[in-house]
């Protein structure tokens, strides 16, 4: 039997009239597998909250009826309720399926993909907003990854946004377009673009307050078509349409034929619109100084802006940049640039390649450095001297570079150096920090391998003397651009459960660790050095007693960069600091801590 689905819009916290309908409906049609919200789940007024909070507080008489979903993570309330969603530990991670909020209500935070009763769903919280904020709108990571599913194989089956795609009614029936409906408010060509990309099977919005089900549409290079719905406000006073019932067919498990059927009322895609939107013509009339103005890479660009359309010509497209080619071709309003094709085969960040910067900094898994060279192999290659020194002008932990946090080192080595992790998880967490630029700590010769052992022994004694331990870990990326390894003291009581803690975390992630037992730190090393080959990442963790955990990341898995401190934020209950970003210190901050931490280390220093 196909799952079914009840779609709901703008439900603005009125939690008590969209209950006694969907209770309604769950009688008369039901039973149903879940229901999907889109639109502002939270309140529009504080007359809604205590009402809204009640349920998410459990002091409802009534509780949630089936499992919902919601993406409109905006209104009264919402930042307090889902920023404390955020801290729980049981939602760190990587969670595409949602996070909890109580019992059966599911966040949907930032965009992603996930398993819905067989169905395969794709959403995108938040709405679009020129100011980026924690909560309620989405950001150019989100958007991104959604273009990155896109690529991957499969018909999405449900794709959620809040605001509609600008241009949808195009190509419809007008007789069917409800009165006054326009695309001045409430609509994203973002969304447009996405959806055109994706290729749902339903596309589901709300955010308007108008109910319209626009006929099936055809989608360019695909056989299925899209169903378009909208949907109204939770109790709105026209009686519009809020609750929506659909019982689809996972399309994973239908036939071709079945998939290719078409309805007699099929229209062309409503999108091919933004291919037509900006001509050669138009894009000729830009003056020589903008094009040369918007060029922050070493490309000349401006023979493919003309090309390519004056809005966004100024952009990549990811879908050519990230695979090499693009079904738009010629008619692509974004640039197709070859070599920055090369820089991202060679793991070069997008946004890095698109922006000239990368919001994310040292978190980011992949390259902000256009240097031609391989990271692994430059240093036996003529002319690696100048690469290293172009390369650590543009390296957060290069001592050279003008971007270093030089307050933040503690104490420098022959080959390793010790430092302050920024926004650490507890007091005294350090990163030991190989002088040269290197992708990861193992890639380093055995000889500098001692200087590695010396900060570890002197760490372990040091932490020892105040009833601690220390776990090391180290997430390596073929990405990667300069290394480091986390050293995170823990109280010896917690100890114990450290190995028990990242193998549940590994469990809920799908994978198993590698788990060897070892006498000393270097033996561990020596085994964990014959691991790594370059052409795959890896995360490993050296716990107290002697066991290593390793993991082979397999190619195109993506594997959280933070994966290590947030398994040890889980340990501690310390879920508020599993982001970095929520515990940071101002500098002069940051300089007192490093000359306490300093006072304290002298005497096990191994460079004093």
């Amino acid at each position: 039997m196909p799952p079914r689905i009840l779609l709901c819009g703008d439900v603005l916290g009125r939690l008590n009239h969209l209950f006694k309908r969907v209770s309604s409906v769950n009688k008369s049609a039901g039973p149903f597998d879940a229901l999907l919200c889109v639109g502002q789940f939270f309140p529009d007024s504080l007359d809604q909250l205590d009402e809204f909070i009640a349920y998410i507080e459990g002091r409802s008489q009534s509780k949630f009826p089936l499992p919902i979903y919601f993406i409109g993570d905006y209104g009264i309330g919402a930042p307090k309720v889902l920023l404390q969603a955020s801290k729980d530990s049981a939602n760190l991670g990587f969670k595409m399926d949602g996070l909890r909020i109580c019992d059966n209500l599911f966040w949907l935070k930032g965009s992603g993909k996930f398993n819905l009763v067989g169905l395969s769903v794709v959403y995108l919280s938040g709405i679009k907003s020129p100011n980026a904020q924690q909560f309620g709108t989405y950001s150019q990571d989100d958007v991104d990854a959604l273009r990155a599913i896109a690529e991957e194989p499969g018909i999405i089956d449900l794709f959620l946004t809040n605001e509609w795609p600008s241009g949808v009614t195009r190509e419809a029936a007008t007789s069917d377009i409800p009165a006054g409906l326009s695309d001045s408010v409430g609509s994203d060509s973002t969304i447009s673009e996405l959806v055109q990309e994706i290729k749902p099977r339903y596309h589901i919005v709300g955010t308007k307050g108008i109910y319209y089900a626009r006929e099936p549409y055809s989608n360019v290079d695909a056989v299925h078509v899209t169903r378009f719905i909208g949907l109204a406000s939770v109790g709105n006073r026209d009686k519009q349409k809020f609750i929506h019932a659909i019982s689809p067919t996972p399309a994973s498990t239908m036939s071709s034929t079945e998939i290719a059927m078409k309805t007699t009322n099929t229209t062309l895609s409503p999108y091919t619109f933004l291919e037509k939107s900006t001509s050669p013509r138009d894009a000729s009339k830009r003056s020589s100084d903008d094009i040369s103005g918007s060029q922050h890479w070493r490309y000349d660009v401006s023979q493919k802006r003309q090309k390519h359309g004056a809005e966004n010509g100024n952009k990549l497209c990811f879908k050519f940049v990230s695979s090499g080619s693009c079904p738009r071709g010629e008619e692509c309003y974004f640039r197709h640039d070859s070599d920055a094709r090369e820089h991202s085969v060679r793991g070069v960040c997008f946004e890095f390649l698109n922006k000239g910067k990368c919001e994310r900094g040292p978190d980011c898994n992949f390259k902000h450095s256009l240097q031609e060279e391989d990271d692994r192999n430059s240093s036996r290659r003529p002319g690696s001297e100048s690469i290293r020194s172009n390369r650590s002008k543009e390296c957060w932990f290069c001592l050279s570079s003008p971007n270093v946090e030089s307050h933040l080192i503690i104490s420098i080595g022959e080959n390793y150096y010790l430092a302050l992790a920024k926004g650490p998880l507890v007091d005294d967490h350090v990163l030991i920090i190989p002088v040269e630029h290197m992708p990861s700590t193992l890639s380093l010769s055995s000889e500098s391998e001692d200087g590695l052992y010396r900060f570890q022994n002197s760490l372990t004694r040091f932490c020892k003397n105040q009833g601690k331990e220390v776990i090391f870990f180290e997430w390596v990326s073929v990405r990667g651009t300069h290394a480091n390894l986390q050293a995170i003291p823990i109280p010896a009581s917690k100890a114990a459960m450290a190995v028990k803690a990242f193998n549940l975390a590994s469990q809920k992630l799908g994978f198993k660790f590698i788990e060897k037992k070892f006498d000393s730190i270097s033996d561990g090393r020596k085994f964990l050095s014959t691991q790594i080959d370059g052409n795959q990442s890896l995360f490993y963790a050296e716990i107290p007693g002697g066991t290593v955990l390793l993991h082979h990341v397999e190619e195109k898995v993506k594997f959280p960069a933070q994966f290590g401190r947030e398994v040890l934020a889980g340990l501690l209950n310390m879920a508020d600091n599993a982001d970095w970003r929520n515990h940071k210190h101002s500098k002069e901050e940051e300089m007192k801590i490093v000359e306490d931490f300093k006072s304290r280390f002298q005497e096990y220093d191994p460079n004093c």
